[in-house]
This record gives C-alpha cells, structure tokens and sequence, in this order.
C-alpha cells in the first residue's frame, strides 16, 4: 500500500506519497510556486531560491528539493516570501544582459516573464560590477552567450545527465562563476553532438540556435537561383504552438501554405524522403540479415546521435546503416532526379530545409553529404527560425487555409511522418522490411511494443521464419547504456534506433521552448508525437514501399533499392572523432 503523506499549503489539505517535493504536492493542489533553475526530470537543484516557501523553520526552504512530511503546513505566498524573491530577481538581474528586444528569447525567457508577475521593474537596487564576456558562436549549430547566463544549471544537467555528453559546467567561484567549456574551449572545439538540448533547457537567452533566417531570405530574394524547401515530420507538429496553438496540433497544410507564401518555388516534404530511407535502409537490413553482415545495424537519421557514436563509441561504426538521413536524401534527389525533370543545372538550385534539430545545421555542412562538389542541402533553418519568418512576413499564420505539398517529392506514406517520434522509424522499416521478406501483407502496421516514451524500448517480432530482435533507444545517455549492454553482450539485437533528442524529432533542440512551468503540466514528447500517429492514422497508404512516387523514382531513375546509382547518391560514410581538437 502507498505511503501518503497529509500536509496543509496555504490552507489546502494535500494528500501525497511520501517523497513528493512541496513543489510537486503544491503543483497537485492547483498553487504554482515561481521557479527558474528547476526543471522537471532534469534539474532539481534548488539554487536560485525562486521557489522558497515557509514551513516555520529558521530559514526558508526551496519547493523543488523539500520533502513533504506529514502535518507541515506550507506557506507559499506572504510578504515576505514575495519581497525575498524580488531581493533574488534582481540580484540575478545586476548582473544580467539586459537588452530584451533584441534578445532572440524576448517574451518566451523565463527570466522576463518573472519579472512581470513579481512587478519588478527596478533593476538599478543592487547595481554594481558586471561580468562580460565573449560570444561564442564558432558552432555551426549553437550560439552561447554567458552575458544572459543566470547560472541555473538547466543546461549543464540536460548536456550531463539527459545526454551523456558534458562538455559544459560551472568554472569558477562566486560573483566570476560561469558555465563554459573545458579549458575555455569552444563549443566547436570540444566533442558537442550538436542536439541542442541546452537550448532546450536554458530559461533565457544564453543559448540558442546559430540563426540562417538572413541567409535564407537572401535566397528567396535572388531571381538567379531555384529555392525549394523541405520540412520535416516533426516540425508539423509543434509548429502551431509558435502561434498560440493547442501543443499537439498537427498543422501539415498550413505548413506547406506558409512555405510557399514565403516565395520557395517548390515545397516538398521531408516525409517522402523518408519513405525513400525506408526503402534504402531496409534493403540494407534485409542484406545483413541474409548475408552475414554486421549486426545490430543501427538507424542513421539523427545527426546527435550520428556525432556521439563517432566520438564515444567509434567501434559501432560499423553497424551504423549507411544510409543518408531523409533530408539529406531528398537533397541529393532535388539535385539530381528533379533537377533532370526540370531541366534545372544543379548548380541553380537551393535546398532550404526546416528541422526540428540544431544538429541538422552542422549535419548539412558535413563534406561527404554530398555531390558533384554540391552540398546535399544548402540551408537548415529550425522550427523556431521558420516562425519568426512566418511572423516577419505578416502572415496569418492560424487562419491559412490548408494546401498541399508539390508532387514528385511531396507525396508520403503514415510511415514517413511518424519518424519524427521515438521508435517511429523502426516501425516504419517493419512495416516494409516484414512484407519484402514475407511477400504477405501485413494486417496490422501498428507496431505498438516500440512507441512510447521510455528511454529503451525493446520488442521480438516475427518476420516469416526469424524472429527479429529490436531496440529503441531516444536520448544519447539511453543510447550509451543499449550500446554498453550490447557491447558486454548482455544484449543480442539485429536492429536497433536510435534518436538523439529524448522523445525523439518532436522535442528536438530546434522545437517552440517549452517553459519549466509548462512541463510541469503536460509531457511535449507524448503530446507532438499523437500529432505525428494520428497523422500516420489518416493517410491513405501507411506503407514506404507502396508509396506511387517512390516506385516511380525506382522505375525510372535509380532502379532498384541499394543500386550502384542509389549508393552513389543516398549513401555516406563515417569516421571516429577527437573528442577534443588540438
């Protein structure tokens, strides 16, 4: 039987199980405590002193790390709780980059949003010597700017401990603390996947995404080139939230109706490359498994993950399937296949894609992503830069009527559209990979035992005579423990995803910031990802393979899946990192 623990906060019964932070039992009885260093799953810590509440003691305690105890009676809003928390606002501002306007995080910082509920406009109480410092933008995919850094931590236990990467952290003592690199390093220059997940974190704007919004509009604005534009699975379902939008509103055809406002000649969709990585990478998992080739083969589409297994575990190169990523895919098809259509030089044309991930900008500048001396893709804006276009444009974003994707690489498949969800790419491949070596047709495609949100999934199906052994990992700290199990062979898998933002695409580090607050209330990975599967519910054909403009390509340009003209254009190759350049 659960232990439950009574206590009392600001004069409401609670009725929790024991170890429930105030914060939590608070939270459950409708009363929000302001915080800013929390972060639910990720950091409790209790170091801005944001959510201190009084339980009568001598000093006041933070919500986020008390432990409730039966009969305490909590106090969440006197006085003299809401003087000590504006005395630690502008503390924190004294030392504070205060230029909102320009900020790239203005009206979504959570910093700003606390000085409007608590009424502080003075910031000049505590005024003083200030700390200033360089920006480091020599990343292609992140910005840090530890001049709007409060020093809550956010960033350095989702970079530690959700990722497995820690190549941030606190240096230095006091009032010259800051969160930098090893050895003052930049963040280029350490062994950074790229994932953006700090941004993701970060409350303000000391992080955020290297921006190519000017670049991009300077595309649309050259008459001499053919601009086209492709948006990813994930970012139809999040979106709409930039725009005041319910969070898991799929909005797929005001998507393609603001691309081409925006002037792009064609907008396609990313979800037919990825149907066309189906087809790639399932043959190449069928090859393995009926030849002898090297198993676990594991999916190649997140460029985080990509990144980390070059640089922590280099002896899984070999298993990594050889495949493109679906946008890298479709920008090798764009050059080639389409442009022959056209009749377009190559040497004319833009991709522009949009991504739900910062690591797709670093992804896109990759020397072997491409061909005849021309990048795969040529621009990676995020979600959150697509807005501010969108926004900058005047459009009216919420009332476009929905439209269509251009044909020839704009028709997809249910299965193209759930890889922008943790284990969404392996039922994709199962789906196909189960009817190419069967020759039956599947009468369920659901693939259920590979959704959801645990950090490792695992499932055994049935694929003719062999049973199939399959792992899901999302986050790279899950992906490093699969790969330790698989490594000590404690664990025999023949195929293994993995996603290098936790839930997958849907809350990459290119994604609408989802406040601290906010996940306190709902879960975005589950929320973005029923988008993605009801999406997947409603398409007319659910399946890579049966995808008409996929055959097509097949039929008339590359001939068969895996052919000596799809490896030269849908294939790449990987190479073990430094984890440090010299």
């Amino acid at each position: 039987m659960e232990n439950l623990v009574k206590l009392t906060i600001d004069g409401i019964s609670v009725e929790v199980p024991a170890g429930t932070t105030v914060l939590e039992a608070a939270k459950k009885a409708g009363i929000n405590i302001p915080t800013l260093c929390y972060l639910k799953d990720i950091n409790q810590i209790g170091a801005c002193r944001m959510c201190i509440v009084d339980t009568g003691a001598r000093a006041f305690g933070a919500a986020c790390v008390l432990p409730v105890s039966n009969g305490m009676n909590v106090k969440t809003n006197t006085p003299k709780l809401r003087e000590a928390r504006r005395v630690n606002l502008e503390l924190l501002l004294s030392n504070h980059d205060k230029k909102c306007l320009d900020c790239v995080r203005n009206q979504t910082c959570e910093l700003q949003q606390m000085c409007n509920d608590l009424g502080v406009d003075d910031v000049d109480r505590f005024k003083g010597s200030m700390n200033t410092y360089d920006v480091d933008e020599l990343s292609p995919s992140i910005v840090r700017n530890n001049n709007k850094c409060i020093l809550c931590r956010r960033c350095v236990a989702a970079c530690n401990n959700t990722q497995a990467v820690g190549v941030i952290g606190p240096v230095g003592r006091g009032f010259k603390t800051q969160i930098r690199s090893p050895w003052g390093q930049s963040l280029n220059d350490v062994a950074c996947i790229n994932c953006g997940q700090c941004i993701a974190a970060c409350p303000t704007g000391a992080l955020h995404e290297k921006d190519s919004t000017k670049k991009v509009w300077d595309l649309l604005n050259d008459e001499t080139k053919h601009v086209v534009v492709q948006p990813a699975p994930a970012v139809r379902a999040a979106l709409g939230e930039e725009f005041g939008m319910p969070m898991g509103t799929p909005v797929t055809g005001k998507l393609a109706a603001a691309l081409r406002r925006l002037g792009f000649e064609k907008v396609f969709d990313t979800d037919w490359g990825a149907d066309l990585t189906i087809m790639e990478e399932g043959t190449e998992f069928i090859g393995r498994l009926q030849n002898g080739g090297t198993l676990p083969m594991i999916t190649s589409c997140s460029p985080g993950w990509i990144k980390f297994c070059e640089t922590y575990y280099p002896d899984f190169i070999p298993n990594l399937s050889s495949c493109k990523s679906p946008h890298e895919m479709e920008g090798a098809m764009i050059k080639s296949y389409w442009a022959e259509k056209e009749g377009i030089d190559p040497k004319d044309i833009r991709v522009v894609s949009v991504m739900p991930c910062t690591a797709k900008k670093f992804e896109a500048q990759r020397p072997e992503l491409s061909h005849n001396g021309l990048q795969d893709v040529d621009e990676v804006i995020t979600t959150r830069e697509l807005a501010r276009m969108i926004k900058e444009a005047g459009i009216d974003f919420v009332n476009l009527p929905d439209e269509d994707f251009d044909p020839v690489l704009g028709e997809s498949t249910g299965a193209g559209v759930i890889f922008g969800a943790t284990g969404g790419v392996m039922e994709a491949a199962l789906r196909t990979v189960y009817e190419k070596v069967t020759g039956a047709t599947l009468d369920k495609v659901d693939f259920t035992a590979v959704r959801g949100t645990e950090g490792v999934k695992e499932a055994s199906v049935q694929v003719g005579d062999l049973t199939v052994n399959v792992a899901v990992a999302h986050g790279t700290a899950n992906a490093a423990k699969l790969l330790d199990s698989v490594r000590s062979g404690e664990k025999t898998y023949h195929f293994i995803e993995v996603m290098g933002c936790p839930g997958g695409c849907v809350t990459g580090g290119g994604q609408p910031i989802v406040s601290a607050q906010k996940r306190m209330e709902c879960d975005p990975k589950a929320l973005r990802a029923a988008a993605l599967y009801q999406e997947d519910q409603n398409k007319p054909l659910r399946k890579s393979h049966e995808n008409p403009s996929i055959q097509a390509l097949y039929d008339n340009y590359l001939g068969e899946p895996n052919s000596h003209l799809a490896h030269e254009l849908l294939h790449t190759t990987y190479a073990a990192r430094p984890k440090y350049k010299n």
